[in-house]
Order: structure tokens, then C-alpha cells, then sequence
């Protein structure tokens, strides 16, 4: 397949802008899967190798051709577009597998961000790298990296967790797990979800433990507000929920309440406490679980409630 002219010949779009200079040819097109990053709401947050791979590819495989093809639209790019979501993902993959066993060039984008972190794409990556085929990255907008350039977070381990698990049980168990991590936390939760999770990531932090939360980045009404585990709650019942939300919970300081080890607690739990402490666990938030177990044993309460989220990361 032949590789698609830098300058666009023909093409009053791309002539107008100077591909070569702006160091679109120092990397080779070459057939395979390229994984687009598109806006998060700003279309202006487009990068120019994005707008090149999504004019020169065979064709585009998005989440809801309702949202792509307007912004394509919008920077007279004309391509034709392959609907790859959720519910069909697996059955789209076969299909687009033949096509580049053929040596085309397909472009997998997402509705807004980088495609297969939290959405669509990731089965068909893994599908085409099982398959030999090569996989391209062209990043940019990501709402996981928007949220934390502004958190401010403290250097070290950063886990991200996507989306919480829907049941009830299961869900209280991830709680329980991400209380006992002393790294920074990257949440997404969808609007319809937000109160029930700001109440359960109450009972389960550290009341003191910050938490920046950003939702329709880049867009007209943009925020981004510093709160505590604590004080969520009431900070998002104050607020209607409009948009997706990103979380960033920030790392325990050395020697914080949830960071027994680092600061050196030599003190043991008797099977006895633990056994109890473990049912208290199973019935409430693993803050108060921990703060009723010190009062009767004695034992420090971060050393409890640390025993309980490790006890639920290993369930």
C-alpha cells in the first residue's frame, strides 16, 4: 500500500497546512491499528498528528459515529467511520483483524480521550497485538492526566481504578482495598453514581484524606474543587451532577493515619480481635469498624483498619 501524500495534494484541507515542517514524516504510516486520542470537550486540544492519521487512515472505528463525526466535520475531514462500542466490540473485531491482515490503517478512537483506558478498544488492541499486528499510539487528551496535572499530588505510587464495581458487596470490598493504599487514587465514576460513592469513599477514608474533584474537563463549565473524604459528600450533593467525574484522592503523608508500617507501629493483633474486628468489618465502613475495635482493644486504630484493607484486597 502506497504511503498517503504528506502534503495532501488536491486536498485544500491539508494543503493549507505545512504537514512536513510540523514533523508528521518523522515517523513512518505504516499499516496497523492506530489508537487516537481525541478531545475531552475542547475541540482545540486536538493534536495535529491526530488530525493527519485520522484523514490518511482506511477508516475510523468509533465509539458513537454521533459524536465523531461531528468533530471531523469540523476540521473537513471526511472518513469513513465503523460504530465500535461496548456491546459489540467483540463482534466488530474479526471484521476489522481482515483488514489489516490486508495492510490497512485503521484508527480506533474513543467518544472523548484515549481509547481502552476505561472504555471501548481494549480487547481489540490486545486482538490485533495477539495477531501480530502493530499497534500505534497517538497520544494526547486524556481526562486520567488532566486530572492529575492540577491535583498536586504527593510523589510516589499512583494507582488508577477506573470505574467501581456495580454490586453493593463487591463495591464495599473495593473501598475497603483502596483505603488501605498510602498512593494517590484516580476514580472515574458516572454522574447518576457520584453521591452513593462520596458517601462510601467517606466511610472508608480517612476523613482528613484530600480529594481533588474534576468533572467536564476542558468544557464550559469545567471544575475542579479541593475537598476531603469527609466534606465530599455534602460537596456533591450541593452540586448537580452534570458529566463524568474524575477523583484524585492524594497520598497519605509519611507517617499518616492509614500508613502503619512507615511508621514503624510494632504493636500485633490477637486472633482473638481479629476475628471480631474482621465481622465488624464485614457489617460497617472499615473507618468506623477500626475506630470501635481501638476503643475497646487498645490497639492503635490505624493498625486496625489497615489489617482490614489488606484482609479485603486479599478476599
Amino acid at each position: 500500500m502506497e504511503e498517503p501524500a504528506i502534503d495532501g495534494a488536491g486536498d485544500a484541507w491539508s494543503g493549507q497546512f505545512p504537514w512536513r515542517e510540523a514533523g508528521i514524516a518523522e515517523q513512518e504510516f505504516a499499516p496497523g491499528l492506530y489508537v487516537v486520542a481525541t478531545p475531552l470537550g475542547n475541540a482545540a486540544d486536538v493534536t495535529l498528528r491526530a488530525l493527519w492519521v485520522l484523514r490518511a487512515a482506511d477508516c475510523v472505528a468509533v465509539e458513537d459515529t454521533r459524536t465523531t463525526a461531528p468533530l471531523l466535520a469540523r476540521f473537513g475531514i471526511t472518513q469513513r467511520l465503523i460504530a465500535l462500542h461496548q456491546h459489540n466490540e467483540a463482534e466488530r473485531i474479526a471484521p476489522i483483524l481482515e483488514r489489516l491482515a490486508r495492510g490497512e490503517r485503521v484508527a480506533l478512537v474513543s467518544d472523548a480521550g484515549t481509547p481502552a483506558i476505561s472504555d471501548p478498544g481494549a480487547l481489540l488492541v490486545r486482538a490485533a497485538r495477539a495477531a501480530g499486528v502493530r499497534v500505534i499510539p497517538v497520544p494526547g487528551p486524556s481526562s486520567l492526566t488532566a486530572a492529575l496535572s492540577v491535583a498536586g499530588v504527593r510523589a510516589g505510587d499512583i494507582r488508577f481504578t477506573g470505574f467501581a464495581p456495580a454490586r453493593t458487596q463487591v463495591r464495599l470490598r473495593h473501598w475497603r482495598s483502596l483505603a488501605a493504599d498510602h498512593g494517590a487514587l484516580v476514580i472515574f465514576e458516572a454522574p447518576h453514581r457520584m453521591a452513593a460513592t462520596a458517601q462510601e469513599l467517606a466511610d472508608a477514608l480517612p476523613p482528613e484524606r484530600r480529594i481533588l474533584v474534576a468533572r467536564e474537563l476542558t468544557k464550559k463549565f469545567e471544575s475542579l474543587v479541593e475537598t476531603t473524604a469527609a466534606d465530599l459528600p455534602a460537596l456533591i450533593a450541593a452540586t448537580p451532577p452534570r458529566g463524568e467525574y474524575v477523583l484524585v484522592i492524594d497520598a497519605m503523608p509519611a507517617g499518616g493515619e492509614a500508613d502503619p508500617d512507615a511508621a514503624g507501629e510494632p504493636a500485633q493483633i490477637d486472633p482473638l480481635t481479629l476475628r471480631w474486628l474482621l465481622e465488624l468489618g464485614a457489617h460497617l465502613p472499615a473507618s468506623r469498624a477500626a475506630a470501635i475495635a481501638s476503643k475497646v482493644s487498645g490497639l492503635p486504630r490505624a493498625l486496625l483498619y489497615g489489617a482490614l484493607g489488606r484482609r479485603a484486597s486479599i478476599d
